[in-house]
């Protein structure tokens, strides 16, 4: 039997094992919609904004490990949706992103909502395809998710011309997508893995640097078990929080710009340092010239292109994280050693000595202004740690990061790489709709939430409840602390001077919304909001105006170059 292009990419779709599919229509689409229609199996979730679907999708993505699945409209609906096209490729997501496209006769005649969609996302993608022919659709759909899915992780562009969707042929569902030129190293090196296993056995201060890559490689639990048999410290980059239980002893924080003076001190003075998933960004490394001036470094990462990219690595090990530290473990019982005892007794109690500057303190006996980090960790205290927490970018995030304890993997969900505002209520969205009877919360603040603030419409239409938490100083808060760090408190174009009313506008929404301004209120206020299970609550607490995010490493500065809150001056 034969179907029309718009079937078949349903048909795939239901095929993939697609469950929701995030979208907004438009004239290039409406075949597709049209036959999304006339089936029940893969839900299409409506979004009010394109922007919204792609991180709705990515939010779905990070806390599944399954790819989450876009469809546009060609023009506005492709330049729309790449903001969050651009979010997921930073930070290595699996999304099929399907784009609508003139008619084929029209491409290059500048038609009515045309754009070029493959040269457009070409950067910031890790592929990208057109379908020329109906009979190369299913084919190249299944490419596309196979190519997002394996390897390094990333977004995948389809576009699909509208002729295309109302062209007929047979549907087959392809069994082998595999690419010719296109080959994923799975496994390390085994002489690598042993080398590697030889160095730790060497090491007198280890340290394990874990990053997002452990986490969307599934291999919480081997870096577990790892880290554990090592009984090395272990620090993870703010994307790969939850990778290593945050409660664990062995855990010494979050590293870099706004890690903590325990991770970023053993970075400095380590002496073998083992990266696994993490790509040595330069909100983690500092001043590169500063950086782990006495390790020698064994780089895990699935990735050819990350090893030695920006910092060089004695040994480098091409593999799936879970794997090599599988592999790496075995090689390190293999050796019949442990690490030296009175070594790590004495790079431990260093450590400890770390740990006792107590470098996240706040101001936690004050009465009259709601300080930001105790929200968060009363959050944490009432959720036990068990929510899924999405934020958006600035103050707020960091202090997410810092205070609330992640000890699961893909629970914290955030934009790290491109640092996307708007991103914390559509990806709430797509976690809620991934994990419907969990806690799900979106730390924001005043200048982010505003940036897709729509999406509460989508909330509204699907009842999703959500926990919204605004950290409102009624300033952009980075860029407040920077302008106040760094330009002399020239608060330039940072005051935010025409806010509304969020209780009223979260209740023109239909939704509920409270506004908390003493420090006593807030425990009480969140129980209330965390026990309302059917509806969304936006709780718009009124933070301290003057609150700055410590420690922090200035630009050009090494990680033993902190500043912490008991410091008077950073610049």
């Amino acid at each position: 039997m034969e179907l029309t292009g718009a079937e078949i990419f349903v048909r795939c779709l239901h095929d993939e094992g697609v469950e929701y599919l995030f979208g907004y229509p438009g004239g290039a689409v409406l075949h597709i919609y049209d036959a999304l229609y006339k089936q029940e199996e893969v839900k299409h979730i409506l979004v009010r904004h394109e922007q919204g679907a792609a991180h709705a999708a990515d939010g779905y993505a990070r806390s599944t490990g399954k790819p989450g699945v876009v469809l546009v409209t060609s023009g506005p609906g492709v330049t729309n949706a790449l903001t969050g096209i651009a979010t997921a490729y930073m930070d290595s997501i699996p999304l099929v992103v399907f784009t609508g496209q003139v008619m084929t006769h029209l491409i290059g005649d500048d038609a009515f909502q045309e754009v070029d969609a493959i040269g457009i996302t070409r950067p910031c993608v890790k592929h990208n395809f057109m379908v020329k022919d109906v009979r190369d659709l299913a084919l190249i759909m299944r490419k596309a998710f196979h190519v997002a899915t394996t390897g390094r992780p990333g977004p995948v562009v389809v576009d699909i011309p509208k002729d295309i969707t109302a062209h007929k042929t047979s549907y087959v569902f392809p069994k082998d997508p595999t690419l010719r030129s296109y080959k994923p190293v799975r496994e390390g090196d085994p002489a690598a893995i042993r080398k590697a296993a030889d160095l730790l056995m060497q090491a007198k201060r280890p340290m394990i640097y874990a990053g997002g890559g452990v986490v969307l490689g599934n291999a919480a639990r081997e870096l577990t078990e790892l880290v554990r048999w090592l009984g090395a410290p272990c620090t993870n980059t703010l994307m790969g929080l939850g990778a290593f239980p945050a409660t664990d002893p062995l855990f010494v924080g979050m590293l870099g710009m706004h890690g903590t003076y325990e991770a970023n001190m053993g970075m400095h003075e380590c002496d073998v340092l083992l990266a696994v998933g993490a790509r040595f960004d330069d909100r983690v490394t500092g001043d590169l010239d500063k950086f782990c001036p006495n390790a020698r470094i064994i780089h895990i990462d699935v990735d050819p292109a990350s090893i030695q990219k920006n910092v060089p690595v004695e040994i480098a090990i091409i593999s799936e994280a879970g794997l090599a530290m599988r592999d790496l473990l075995a090689a390190l019982k293999a050796t019949g050693s442990r690490l030296d005892k009175a070594a790590l007794g004495a790079w431990w109690r260093k450590i400890e000595e770390w740990r006792a500057r107590q470098c996240l303190q706040y101001d936690r006996a004050n009465t009259e202004v709601i300080k930001p980090q105790f929200v968060l960790e009363t959050l944490y205290r009432l959720t036990q740690g068990d929510a899924f927490i999405t934020s958006d970018v600035g103050q707020h995030q960091m202090w997410a990061a810092q205070f609330y304890k992640f000890d699961k993997p893909r629970r914290w969900i955030n934009s790290g790489g491109l640092g996307t505002m708007g991103f914390g209520l559509p990806a709430a969205i797509g976690v809620q709709f991934a994990h419907p009877d969990a806690t799900v919360a979106c730390v924001t603040g005043e200048a982010s939430i505003q940036m897709c603030i729509q999406e509460l419409s989508t909330c509204k239409q699907y009842d999703l409840p959500l926990k919204i938490v605004n950290l409102n100083n009624r300033y952009m808060g980075m860029v407040r602390q920077w302008q106040e760090f760094f330009y002399q408190s020239r608060y330039s174009h940072s005051y935010l001077e025409a806010l509304p009313d969020f209780v009223k506008l979260a209740e023109s929404y239909g939704h509920a919304g409270l506004r908390i301004d003493k420090p006593h209120d807030v425990e009480a206020a969140l129980k209330e909001a965390l026990g309302q299970h059917d509806r969304l609550v936006f709780l718009d607490f009124i933070t301290d105006q003057t609150e700055n995010v410590y420690p922090m490493i200035a630009a050009g500065a090494g990680h033993h170059e902190m500043h912490l809150a008991t410091d008077r001056e950073l610049a």
